[in-house]
């Protein structure tokens, strides 16, 4: 994982999901990227995994109408949601709130690759600041 920043968009996966994202007429591959860590719940979690859930989770939030990033690396997001024309599926919240839940764990990568850094106490404010702003919208 190239990290430049503690943000959901601060790192080369969820930059490249987002190119993904990009491609995408609905938030179906929002969803996927909840049920794909939350797939993992009972296993190691991979960084990869764990990025695109954190950037997915900023995308709902955004979608809801505020996120935690507003910045160059979000402009595509901001794009993605201006040319849809559906709302999120209220029901995404919860597996948001879980796949944040997971990104801290003690059996996830991510968790682990950012304790080594400097930024771990930023990266686990910016989690818990976009948990507060889903849980707001439930």
């Amino acid at each position: 994982m190239g990290a430049w920043s503690h943000e959901p968009f601060g790192n080369d996966t969820a930059n490249d999901w987002a190119d993904e994202l990009e491609e995408s007429s609905d938030f179906s591959i929002v969803e996927k990227a909840f049920n794909q860590i939350i797939e993992f719940a009972e296993e190691y979690i991979d960084a990869d995994i764990a990025c695109e859930a954190y950037a997915a989770a900023e995308v709902l939030a955004q979608a809801l109408g505020e996120g935690t990033q507003d910045d160059t690396y979000t402009e595509k997001i901001d794009a993605w949601l201006t040319k849809l024309t559906i709302k999120p599926n209220n029901l995404l919240i919860p597996k948001a709130l879980r796949a944040l839940d997971l990104l801290t764990t003690q059996d996830s990568e991510l968790d682990e690759l950012w304790q080594d850094s400097d930024e771990y106490t930023q990266w686990i404010v910016n989690v818990d600041e976009l948990r507060e702003l889903l849980k707001a919208k439930l």
